[in-house]
């Protein structure tokens, strides 16, 4: 139950969401039950989203729901326009990228666990300074990715010495078969610290929900930080984990 896990449920005033596994199934949009449960709790918090991708792909996937967002570990933020529908960028940052560094650091991974043979690009490379490693390389199709780590073992097995290889990075065991990679200082965790900071929310006001939370996961600073913090073992539970805070 969350108000057993949160002893500050009474003093709640933000609620804070991964989207991808804890609201909708992976890349898909809101089902009803979640959009309902969603609009029922913004009238009794406010509501933001702190995401790993992109502001314009949240805002999408969630077909243009009526929230802030924090995208790409915190390089983005954007707020709900009620006039315009639309969603409106607050800032969004890029740090540099060193690709010949970054192509090299990932050369020597696939040459030392003997991740060889790749379709497509070897690493992915993102306008934000976000950088991924795509194992099966970025042209592999979707069952190859689907049957290459379901539960992460083989990339976590590694994530110390990718973690080492990349100082520069915050590393997360993405996807179905991937490592993405935020510039250091953006996780979610910072993100949601600067937000409450700029919008005068205590870290006891704050909670937070994600399915990521494991070694790895880009919801484990967040898991492992002062702010509460509400595991989603499924994201079709996401409604009846709603209707206890309302």
């Amino acid at each position: 139950m969350i108000f057993e896990k949160n002893r500050h449920a009474q003093k709640l005033r933000l609620l804070a969401f991964d989207l991808d596994g804890t609201l909708s199934q992976h890349k898909s949009p809101l089902e009803k039950e979640a959009r309902d449960a969603l609009t029922a709790l913004s009238a009794r918090y406010h509501l933001l989203m702190v995401g790993a991708g992109s502001c314009s792909r949240i805002f999408a996937q969630m077909e243009h729901f009526p929230i802030d967002i924090i995208g790409n570990y915190g390089m983005e933020h954007t707020v709900f326009d009620p006039e315009t529908g639309s969603a409106r960028i607050v800032f969004s940052d890029t740090v540099p990228c060193d690709r010949e560094t970054q192509i090299a650091r990932v050369e020597m991974l696939r040459q030392k666990y003997g991740f060889t043979s790749y379709a497509g690009d070897s690493v992915e490379f993102h306008a934000s300074g976000c950088v991924t490693f795509p194992i099966l390389g970025t042209k592999a199709k979707l069952p190859d990715k689907l049957a290459f780590d379901p539960d992460r073992s083989r990339r976590r097995a590694i994530l110390d010495d990718v973690v080492k290889t990349f100082p520069d990075y915050n590393v997360f065991v993405g996807g179905t078969s991937s490592f993405d990679m935020s510039p250091a200082g953006y996780n979610k965790y910072e993100a949601l610290c600067r937000y409450a900071d700029a919008n005068d929310y205590t870290h006891d006001e704050i909670l937070f929900f994600g399915d990521d939370f494991g070694p790895g996961g880009n919801d484990e600073s967040v898991f492992r930080s002062d702010i509460a913090f509400c595991p989603v073992d499924d994201y079709r539970r996401f409604p009846a984990l709603a209707n206890e805070l309302l």
